[in-house]
């Protein structure tokens, strides 16, 4: 059982896109950090990164890079991951991505295909971090 914080304390960068809706990028809250989604959004023009999915999963991971460094944190103190694609046929290509951000022992990790994602992404990817 989580630990009950009455706070939640978010977490952002002004090295990130424009938040596009009513959420924080990520919130500190009961000994974790959860960070919303993040697409490939160029933080310059607030517009999905052109190149496909291997751009776009590059970009997202510049940004969530950008966001666990505000928090204090690296891809190392992340526990779990989850990756969207609108394409599975994508999966090999945005795990080789993937694995260049992670060291042994690696997150745990869903990978799920969905039907579409904001801004026309090909690719997004949530985190759940140990604060």
């Amino acid at each position: 059982m989580l630990p009950v914080h009455p706070v939640r304390d978010p977490v952002s960068s002004d090295k990130l896109p424009p938040v596009a809706g009513p959420f924080s990028p990520a919130i500190r809250h009961g000994g974790y950090l959860f960070f919303s989604g993040q697409v490939g959004q160029d933080p310059a023009t607030g517009t999905l990164v052109e190149g496909g999915v291997e751009a776009e999963a590059r970009q997202a991971f510049r940004n969530i890079a950008a966001l666990l460094e505000a928090a204090g944190k690296s891809f190392a103190d992340v526990v779990m991951a989850r990756l969207f694609l609108t394409r599975i046929a994508d999966f090999a290509a945005v795990n080789a991505i993937y694995a260049e951000q992670f060291d042994a022992p690696f997150p745990a990790r869903t990978t799920i295909g969905v039907a579409a994602l904001p801004l026309g992404a090909a690719f997004e990817i949530e985190l759940l971090v140990g604060a």
